[in-house]
């Protein structure tokens, strides 16, 4: 199973994280990952664990636990294509739009 943790401080390493994670069952892959662009550092891991069982047990036991002073979030990861559109910002002009300072006849 894939699992996201969320809030994580930008001290925290792919060993703590591995660490956290192997007290209730076997870690595969660990990534953390690094969003600047979002106001500020924006951190979080994903995380696999082989064993369905394991990770429901690691998600329930840590979620909402602390880790290297800050309290994370850990949920199954979510599948399928993200939109990282925000609301109401549309894509620019469509073709008949008119020109930024123009008037519509």
């Amino acid at each position: 199973m894939k699992i996201y943790v969320g809030n994580i401080s930008d001290q925290v390493t792919e060993d703590d994280i591995r660490g956290a994670f192997e007290a209730f069952g076997k870690v595969g892959s660990v990534l953390i990952v690094h969003d600047e662009s979002a106001g500020g550092s924006t951190d979080c891991a994903f995380l696999k664990m082989p064993s369905d069982q394991e990770a429901s047990a690691a998600i329930s036991g840590l979620s909402e636990s602390k880790l290297k002073g800050r309290t994370i979030q850990v949920n199954e990861a979510r599948t399928g294509p993200i939109d990282r559109r925000r609301p109401g910002r549309g894509g620019g002009r469509r073709k008949g739009d008119p020109k930024p300072g123009e008037l519509r006849k």
